[in-house]
């Protein structure tokens, strides 16, 4: 796997590079998708609430395990599959009992492995158990925030996380961000990273690969007359000469979103900033 450059035989092509990372399968397991529907940006009512979005290919939604809950019974890979709604890969799993299900790939899965998960399986990579049978400084992703909930945390491509220590009911994960946060020791975790690490180093290279994705174009607030926008108009090119806002003078830089005190605050350590 490795990213791939293309010679510059159009300015589209010339910062356009992919990655072909290692899939065995091209289309999904029927009885594990279902359609996306998709909204282009409107609400019920059919009006725009959430701008530039639209078009792009059709997609499909891949229920992905996220539980892990079927303890003891090995599992083997059958194939390393895309998916259009994450930037990590998907490996399908078969049970010995005959059900197939979805998990997120860990790095270095190949077709053929053999993964269980529960307590008393070995650290192996793609094997899940929970936090107090994992030892200090593993790499693991996929972590429950709260036990048998599945996993919520370090599921993006080329991510993982250790375990630093182990206090009474928690453990001291350093997160991917630098975050030092406390986790119940009963919440379960996938060995190894996750898949498609060089994802962060693709670039997008041209418009067209993101109308793909259905993000339509976006013009800036400086662009237009000040009729259209708080940002707009001046002689010349101008750069706003204000706080950058949106179109109905919401600040959009700087301005805190995140709530002063969430229940979870508490067990976080350290932040990540």
């Amino acid at each position: 796997m490795a990213v791939k450059k293309y010679k510059p035989t159009s300015p589209a092509r010339r910062f356009y590079s992919t990655n072909k990372p290692l899939i065995t399968k091209s289309k999904p397991e029927k009885s594990l998708a279902f359609s996306k529907k998709r909204s282009g940006g409107r609400n019920n009512l059919g009006r725009i609430t959430t701008r530039h979005r639209g078009g792009g290919h059709r997609k499909k939604i891949r229920i992905v395990d996220f539980k892990r809950n079927k303890d003891s019974i090995p599992a083997i890979v059958k194939a390393i599959e895309y998916d259009p709604n994450r930037n990590a890969l998907l490996a399908l799993l078969a049970y010995k009992d005959g059900e197939k299900r979805y998990i997120i790939a860990p790095d270095g899965l190949r077709i053929g492995d053999t993964i269980v998960s529960g307590d008393n399986a070995p650290i192996k990579i793609g094997n899940c158990l929970s936090l107090a049978n994992i030892p200090l400084g593993v790499e693991i992703h996929c972590i429950e925030l709260t036990p048998k909930k599945g996993a919520q945390l370090v599921r993006g491509a080329g991510l993982s996380c250790q375990i630093l220590a182990k206090e009474g009911k928690h453990a001291h994960i350093k997160m991917p961000s630098g975050e030092l946060r406390l986790i119940d020791l009963r919440c379960r975790a996938t060995v190894g990273k996750v898949s498609n690490f060089l994802y962060s180093s693709l670039s997008i290279g041209k418009a067209g690969r993101k109308r793909h994705m259905g993000i339509r174009p976006h013009v800036r607030g400086v662009a237009m007359n000040p009729v259209d926008h708080p940002m707009g108009g001046g002689e010349g090119r101008s750069h706003g000469g204000r706080q950058p806002a949106s179109p109905w003078g919401w600040l959009t830089k700087g301005k805190k979103t995140r709530k002063t005190h969430k229940p979870s605050d508490r067990f976080i350590l350290k932040r990540r900033k």
